[in-house]
């Protein structure tokens, strides 16, 4: 069970993005900056973020890419915007890592852990054992597991998904609640 009181400016944050920072397409990609909504309170709660965790770092499945119907430079752009946008409203993400592979089993495509790992070996003072990762899917919550770290899931695009399951750790409706409940 993840204690939340134990959470200090020594953890890490692992996010998706889709679903948890921004508003999912149904059966479709986000291909585009015009096309990507922030959920509301995310730019607050990345704000709170900044304050509270050492590392903030995006970790996503971006398939589109290696389907051809997503462009690499559109989505480079788009996480470019994104960022920006977080660091305009007083957050900030420290890095983002896309997988743009389209076999489930490529190392770096969640829930294998990749990305992660790539995370660790860029940014050496990350702590696995101060760390966790926030996602709307199960298989964000076993890229978690996989890595070794808690997790929380959001039910912002999947609300049937047992909760209940071994793999999540703690359960908010939105990044939001995630984040007033560390002040």
């Amino acid at each position: 069970m993840l204690n939340l009181k134990t959470i200090d400016t020594d953890w890490t944050l692992f996010l998706d993005r889709d679903g948890v920072i921004n508003y999912e397409k149904q059966n479709d990609y986000i291909h585009t900056w015009s096309e990507f909504k922030f959920y509301e309170g995310v730019l607050e709660a990345m704000a709170i973020f900044s304050k509270k965790f050492k590392h903030i770092v995006v970790v996503t499945n971006q398939r589109g890419i290696g389907k051809g119907v997503t462009k690499e430079e559109d989505l480079i752009y788009l996480h470019n915007k994104m960022k920006e946008t977080i660091e305009l409203n007083g957050g900030r993400i420290d890095a983002i890592y896309y997988c743009k592979d389209v076999e489930s089993s490529s190392p770096c495509r969640k829930p294998n852990p990749g990305m992660g790992l790539q995370a660790v070996k860029d940014l050496p003072t990350i702590d696995l054992t101060k760390a966790l990762m926030i996602g709307n899917t199960l298989s964000d919550m076993q890229f978690g597991k996989n890595l070794g770290i808690s997790t929380i899931f959001l039910p912002t695009t999947r609300p049937k998904v047992k909760v209940d399951d071994d793999t999540i750790d703690a359960v908010f409706p939105s990044l939001i609640a995630f984040a007033q409940s560390l002040l």
